[in-house]
């Protein structure tokens, strides 16, 4: 059995700080967190991926759209689709889930 714990907690100090928390073949899932006013650096990914948001409040890009986003929101976003968070107004925390799992 696989398990992780302390899924959800905020731990950025000044930067965006992604964390895996689980990996198996098939997905992986790790925490993402982007304390108020930092930027989110991260580029494109060869997987699909899901976000759910846990705490925070920011704006999300992706395929040409902007919208806000807050705890309890979930996006999906497909492999190689260029998307990053902006304007990050509470610290921020994600879950993330990678299909596959995240090449790294």
């Amino acid at each position: 059995m696989q398990h992780f714990t302390d899924v959800g907690t905020f731990e950025a100090e000044t930067k965006a700080k992604y964390r895996e928390r689980l990996r198996v073949p098939t997905m992986s899932l790790g925490t993402y967190s982007i304390p108020a006013g930092a930027e989110d650096p991260q580029k494109p990914h060869q997987e699909d991926e899901v976000y759910f948001i846990t705490a925070g409040r920011a704006r999300f890009t992706a395929a040409g759209e902007t919208v806000g986003v807050a705890a309890g929101h979930a996006l999906f976003v497909p492999a190689h689709e260029e998307h990053r968070f902006s304007s990050v107004t509470e610290d921020l925390t994600v879950l993330v889930f990678f299909a596959p799992a995240e090449s790294v």
